[in-house]
């Protein structure tokens, strides 16, 4: 096994390593996550590091606004480029993260794709799909905040 490849291996053992540490050590902690549509599909990726689709997102860094880190996320995680404000549509508390992080939920009215997508040691795949044609595996926060926006579920408190 080359080094490169074991590297590409250990990848997801790492970002699993680091969830821990912030769960046991961190403080509270910012997620942001982004809501955006291409032709009516939204936009998932899936991590090589835990399972499921979700929506693309990350962490707010110091000196950051959560705004432009979903920006930012969404440019990083999947190629497509915010070309107006995101919308704030929600503060959610993620009680997985050991009762510390709370996640931002952001729509991207409009966006293009900047760069071609590459499978890459954060995320396996990208994909556009219609709101009630979700792929098998789509997470339940994901599920929650689409029904919220296209069915009138009422909001939760929790991610």
């Amino acid at each position: 096994m080359t080094r490169l490849s074991l590297i590409d291996a250990m990848q997801p053992l790492v970002g699993q390593a680091r969830s821990l540490a912030v769960r046991l050590w961190g403080g509270t902690t910012l997620g942001v996550r982004a809501m955006t549509f291409d032709e009516g599909r939204v936009l998932l990726v899936r991590h090589t590091y835990v399972s499921g689709w979700h929506l693309p997102g990350g962490g707010v860094h110091a000196g950051e606004t959560a705004e432009a880190a979903s920006r930012r996320e969404l440019f990083e995680e999947t190629g497509y480029e915010a070309v107006e404000p995101a919308r704030f549509l929600g503060l959610y508390f993620n009680p997985a993260m050991a009762g510390r992080d709370h996640v931002a939920l952001y729509h991207v009215p409009a966006c293009v794709v900047r760069r071609a997508f590459r499978p890459n040691r954060e995320i396996a795949e990208i994909g556009l799909f219609a709101a009630d044609d979700l792929p098998e595996g789509t997470t339940g926060a994901t599920r929650r905040r689409l029904a919220e926006l296209f069915d009138g579920l009422p909001p939760t408190e929790q991610w």
